[in-house]
């Protein structure tokens, strides 16, 4: 698994606001999808292009576009927390569906629990764009990516803005994914499995509702 670091001074300025326990519910929001812009923009820096015929108001020249719609990414956010993503997401790449997960985690045993899956049953190949603010346990990642490789994704990059070690770890192990964009790696995990020194439960300060 290829693992990218958004090592730049706008992104960073982003996440200081969203650690920032005075931060607001809508100063959260504003800087989750701040943040989400820098990440998706990384992240689609392989993505296939065609070239396209335009005028100028100069004469002809040669352009360039996004490719076919199939070899777009789709978009899936891990609900309820990859929600705050998703409009950045969509603000870099207009064209992309989306299907949504939602997990939530169990507190007991810190495994997720599906309430929803809209995803394709045949991806056919299509890549996969997974939003998910952190990257702790990994547990609700690699459910998600799992499901999607049995949907027969192509390449499935995670997008999270904070990862963990032990979450890295055990992505990484699991086979699934082939590429992991966050903003940060963190020291380590608690107790009960929340990143420190994190930012907190990313679901609730968008929120909430716990």
């Amino acid at each position: 698994m290829q693992i990218q670091i958004v090592d730049h001074p706008l992104a960073a300025v982003a996440l200081t606001r969203l650690r920032d326990e005075t931060t607001t519910r809508p100063a959260f929001r504003a800087a989750l999808r701040d943040l989400s812009r820098h990440l998706v923009y990384e992240a689609s820096r392989g993505l296939a292009t065609r070239d396209v015929e335009i005028h100028t108001p100069m004469g002809p020249t040669t352009g360039t576009a996004l490719g076919p719609e199939r070899e777009l990414p789709l978009l899936v956010p891990v609900l309820r927390a990859g929600l705050g993503m998703l409009d950045a997401a969509l603000a870099v790449l207009p064209e992309a569906r989306t299907g949504f997960i939602g997990l939530k985690r169990n507190e007991d045993t810190l495994q997720p629990d599906v309430y929803l899956d809209t995803v394709p049953t045949d991806l056919d190949g299509q890549p996969v764009m997974v939003l998910d603010p952190m990257l702790a346990t990994a547990g609700s990642a690699i459910h998600a990516c799992g499901s999607l490789r049995a949907a027969n994704a192509g390449a499935i990059t995670m997008i999270c803005v904070l990862s963990a070690p032990e979450g890295i770890e055990a992505l990484d192990a699991s086979g699934l994914v082939d590429t992991h964009v966050t903003a940060a790696v963190d020291s380590h995990l608690d107790a009960v499995g929340y990143i420190v020194p994190g930012l907190g439960d990313a679901g609730d300060r968008q929120f909430g509702i716990d």
